[in-house]
C-alpha cells in the first residue's frame, strides 16, 4: 500500500476528484489505482480566501508499489496497521480493574482479548442509567453524588465532546480508534485530523465495548466502589470492593487503578494505605461562550456558511505578564455548558457536544494554571482542598441550589456585577445567577483571566467580546496528584498496582487515557510470563 501526503482537494471534493488527485501526484492513469481511501484530512484555512483540505491517502495499485513510488516524493510504501497482543499465560488470579472510563475500558478489552477474563468495577451506573441520572439533575438540580457527568460507565468523558485528538504519539491511538470505530463511532473519526464522536454517539460505543469485554469472558460490575487494598512484603494480594452496600475480599496480584481525577475519597484511601502520591500542578478557571456563528467567522472569513465546513473550533494558550499560564481547553463547537457537580454543595462546569455541533453557542474551558505553590499546604491532597473550596464558594454564589454563577465578560473585565445578558444566551442548566465572578474565585486567578482575554482577542478576533458569558467555576480539568510508577507501570510503592489515567496524572483526555490502559494491560500481560 503507498500512502501519499499533501494532497489539497476542495471543500466540495466526491470520491472522483479524489482519484483524481491521487493518480496526478502519483503521475500514473487513473486506471492504474485498484484502490483510493482516506488516511488523514484536515482544514487549511491559512488564508480565508482559499479554504480547502489536506489529506493523505491511501492507494494500492495494479503493479509495482515501489516503481509507482519512485515517480513521487511524497509517496511511500506503507503496512496496514495491525495490533498485536503480548504474548502471555493464564493469571492465577484474574486482574481488577478499577473505572470505566476510557482508561479502564480498553485495559479491560486487551486482557479480555487475551484471555484473561478480568474484573471491571465501576462506582457509577451503567451509561442508559446513568444518562437518565443526569438529566435529572441537568433539569431538575437533583443531584446523584453516585452517578453523574464525573462517575458512570465510560468515565467523564461519556458526557463531553467525545474529542479524539492528542498531542501524543503513540501507535496504539489506531487501536483506539479502530475499536471505536467498530462498536459504533463514525467511520470518519479513522481520517478527521480532530476527530470526535459526540456524547449522543459515545454513550452506544462505549455499552458496546462493555459487551465486547463480556463477551470475552471479563466481569463487569456498576455501583462497586474499591474501598481497601491487602498487601504482603510490598505486594498487592488483594482488594476489598464494596457492591451494593456488601463489602467483599478479591483475592489479585494485578489491580490497574483508572479512577479518573474526581474520586477524591479513593485518593484518600490510596493516600491512608502508604500508597505514594504527590502534589501536581494543574489548571481551574470556567468556561467561556460565544455564539459558534462568530467563531465561525472569525476563523473562515469570508467562506464561514459554506455547507461543507464544520463548526469551527479554536485553541489559545497565552503566558500573562506575571508569568501565568491562561489556556483554552476541551474547546466543544455548537455544544453547552454542563453541570458536572459529583458531590453535594459543590459547583462544577464542564464541556459538551453531541455529534452535530449544532448547537448555538460555542464554549471552551479557560483556564489558568495552579501549581502547588498555591495549594496553601503541603498535604498531599492540598490540590483536593483548593478545588472544593472553589466549587462550594461558586454553589453559594450561585445560589446554592446548582445554579451557576455567571458574568457577561464585559462586566468581568470592568469588575462589575452582571445585571443582564446580551446576545449570548447561557447554555448552563439548571439555570444561572447573574453576579460577579470575583466573589467566587481568587484574585490571582481572576486577574490572569482578564489579562488573557486581552490577548487570546488579538489572536482570535471577538473572543473578548462583551456579550461572551463567563460560568464558573472549572475545576476538574485534570488531576491535582499524581501517584509515582516504575518502568513497568506499577505503583513505586506498592507491586501489582498499576496507577493509570488522569487520575493518577499520567494522561490529558480520552485517547491518551484510552492508550495509558492499554499499555498497563500489556505490561500485566508481559508480567504473565514470569508470574
Amino acid at each position: 500500500m503507498l500512502r501519499i501526503n499533501d494532497i489539497t482537494l476542495p471543500l466540495d471534493y466526491d470520491e472522483l476528484e479524489l482519484k483524481k488527485a491521487a493518480a496526478r501526484k502519483l503521475r500514473v492513469g487513473i486506471g492504474e489505482l485498484a484502490s483510493v481511501s482516506l488516511y488523514k484530512r484536515s482544514i487549511d484555512a491559512r488564508r480565508k480566501e482559499q479554504i480547502h483540505f489536506l489529506a493523505s491517502v491511501d492507494v494500492t495499485v495494479h503493479g509495482s508499489e515501489n516503481a509507482v513510488c519512485k515517480k513521487c516524493r511524497s509517496a511511500a510504501v506503507v503496512k496496514e496497521y495491525q495490533y498485536r497482543l503480548p504474548a502471555s499465560r493464564k493469571l492465577s488470579k484474574r486482574p481488577i480493574i478499577v473505572g470505566s472510563g476510557p482508561c479502564g475500558l480498553f485495559a479491560a478489552l486487551i486482557l479480555a482479548d487475551a484471555g484473561q477474563c478480568p474484573l471491571l468495577i465501576e462506582r457509577g451506573r451503567d451509561v442508559d442509567s446513568r444518562t437518565k441520572d443526569v438529566l435529572r439533575f441537568h433539569t431538575d438540580g437533583i443531584l446523584d453524588a453516585t452517578s453523574n457527568v464525573q462517575f458512570g460507565e465510560g468515565g467523564a468523558g461519556t458526557f463531553s465532546d467525545g474529542k479524539l485528538n492528542t498531542g501524543t504519539n503513540d501507535a496504539r491511538i489506531r487501536k483506539v480508534l479502530l475499536e471505536f470505530a467498530a462498536h459504533g463511532a463514525p467511520e470518519e473519526i479513522l481520517y478527521l485530523a480532530k476527530p470526535h464522536i459526540g456524547t449522543d454517539k459515545l454513550k452506544t460505543t462505549v455499552r458496546n465495548i462493555r459487551e465486547k469485554i463480556i463477551s470475552l469472558g471479563g466481569e463487569v460490575l456498576f455501583q462497586t466502589k474499591l474501598t481497601g487494598l491487602r498487601s504482603k512484603n510490598g505486594r498487592l494480594t488483594a482488594a476489598v470492593i464494596e457492591h451494593n452496600g456488601t463489602s467483599q475480599t478479591v483475592e489479585t496480584d494485578h489491580l490497574i487503578l483508572a479512577i479518573g481525577h474526581s474520586a477524591r475519597d479513593t485518593f484518600t484511601m490510596l493516600h491512608e494505605s502508604g500508597v505514594m502520591m504527590e502534589q501536581k500542578p494543574f489548571a481551574m478557571g470556567v468556561r467561556i461562550e460565544h455564539l459558534q456563528s462568530m467563531i465561525n467567522c472569525s476563523q473562515y472569513g469570508a467562506m464561514c456558511e459554506s455547507p461543507y465546513l464544520p463548526a469551527a473550533d479554536y485553541k489559545l494558550a497565552v503566558h500573562t505578564s506575571s508569568g501565568r499560564g491562561v489556556y483554552t481547553f476541551c474547546m466543544c463547537p455548537g455544544g453547552t455548558v454542563v453541570a458536572a457537580a459529583s458531590e453535594q454543595g459543590r459547583l462544577v462546569t464542564n464541556g459538551m457536544s453531541e455529534f452535530a455541533r449544532d448547537k448555538t453557542n460555542a464554549n471552551s474551558a479557560l483556564l489558568v494554571g495552579i501549581s502547588p505553590d498555591d495549594f496553601g499546604s503541603s498535604d498531599v491532597l492540598a490540590g483536593v482542598a483548593l478545588q472544593r473550596r472553589l466549587e462550594e464558594s461558586a454553589f453559594l454564589c450561585g445560589g446554592g441550589n446548582y445554579h451557576a454563577p455567571v458574568q457577561r465578560v464585559c462586566d468581568f473585565l470592568t469588575k462589575t456585577p452582571s445585571r443582564g445578558i446580551g446576545s449570548v444566551e447561557p447554555s448552563y442548566r439548571p439555570g444561572y445567577t447573574l453576579t460577579s465572578l470575583d466573589q467566587c474565585l481568587p484574585s490571582f486567578m481572576t486577574d490572569a483571566m482578564r489579562e488573557g482575554l486581552g490577548m487570546m482577542d488579538g489572536r482570535l478576533k471577538g473572543f473578548a467580546d462583551g456579550d461572551a458569558i463567563l460560568t464558573a467555576v472549572e475545576s476538574r480539568s485534570s488531576s491535582p496528584v499524581r501517584i509515582p510508577r516504575d518502568d513497568s507501570m506499577q505503583s513505586v510503592s506498592l507491586k501489582g498496582l498499576y496507577p493509570c489515567g488522569e487520575g493518577a496524572g499520567y494522561a490529558g483526555g480520552i485517547m491518551s487515557a484510552a492508550v495509558d490502559g492499554i499499555k498497563a494491560a500489556e505490561q500485566i500481560l508481559h508480567q504473565s510470563l514470569t508470574d
